[in-house]
């Protein structure tokens, strides 16, 4: 008796092996080598941030860190400019999400409703935004206008709608909440308020976790507004600044450090910096990520 039990293990065994086909092999491949064109360089830029500046100059250093030491990043502490830079749009972005996702719940709720009159002209009007604007120069002039211009709402209020997230998250509420509920709701006497608080957002958990990662990663890693609108060094975010010490090749990087009287090279003091905007906004898709997929996978399949 076991040794027929070892043989239809084994005979089911060698059933699995032979549905693997080719193509398994060929798209499992295409994954390794698309995750690591991801991972790599972010370890290499890794290794470089904790290394010495000899092995980092003589190009030594690939994957794994040669002469560890950290002064790179002290000296961006002791400089000031960037830790101001990195709380500042840590608050930007953080008021830039609430403020997203309020008005994108705001519009994605009623146009979700069926019974809502003239839903596909608001729809509409909605979405025309995401295919055509005014340009650069008359969004100046708007921003001019309202006084925007070299202040913090001007990162903040233009692009916090996203027809784009209002889309996804009305398909979610279209696709997820039964119109049962709303019934109930409305029978039980609850206002549409009531029934937004207390029923629809309880249940969309996995889209607003989802929308509210968009609307964070989307304000972290933007740079060219503040080029464009901002001139006051203390409300440049630090994207911008990051961005300022790539393109010059370094030289901005020694004037950050001059300061702090920094005893590292531009070179390695771009990678800790790279490492110093990048590791805060890493450290917050853990906490989300087990209603990230599931939000990204419903929110996208019914429109």
């Amino acid at each position: 008796m076991q040794a027929k039990n070892v043989q239809e293990k084994k005979a089911s065994l060698w059933r699995g092996v032979n549905r693997v086909r080719v193509s398994d092999f060929v798209i499992a491949f295409v994954i390794l080598i698309l995750s690591l064109t991801c991972i790599l360089p972010f370890i290499h830029v890794t290794a470089k941030s904790v290394s010495s500046n000899t092995a980092v100059m003589s190009k030594a250093v690939y994957l794994w860190p040669k002469g560890f030491n950290l002064d790179a990043y002290a000296s961006i502490f002791r400089d000031g400019q960037l830790t101001h830079s990195m709380i500042y749009t840590i608050w930007v972005t953080l008021l830039f999400t609430v403020i997203g996702m309020a008005i994108t719940i705001c519009a994605a709720y009623p146009l979700s409703i069926r019974g809502l009159k003239g839903r596909p002209v608001f729809a509409f009007i909605l979405m025309f935004t995401m295919y055509f604007s005014a340009g650069l120069i008359p969004e100046y002039l708007l921003y001019k206008d309202l006084g925007l211009i070299n202040t913090m709402w001007v990162l903040v209020l233009p692009l916090c709608f996203a027809p784009y997230n209002m889309l996804i998250m009305r398909s979610f509420l279209s696709s997820t909440i039964p119109d049962s509920l709303y019934e109930a709701a409305k029978l039980d006497g609850a206002s549409h308020f009531q029934t937004l608080f207390k029923i629809v957002l309880p249940l969309s958990k996995p889209i607003l976790a989802t929308l509210s990662l968009f609307y964070a990663v989307g304000r972290w890693n933007a740079y060219a507004d503040a080029k464009y609108y901002i001139t006051t060094k203390a409300l440049q975010p630090l994207q911008y600044l990051l961005s300022n010490m790539v393109l010059n090749s370094g030289n901005d990087a020694i004037s950050l450090a001059e300061s702090a009287a920094a005893d590292t090279t531009p070179e390695v003091l771009q990678a800790a910096t790279i490492m110093f905007a990048t590791i805060p906004i890493i450290m917050v898709y853990p906490f989300v990520q087990k209603y990230f997929v599931k939000g990204a996978m419903i929110g996208a399949v019914k429109g």
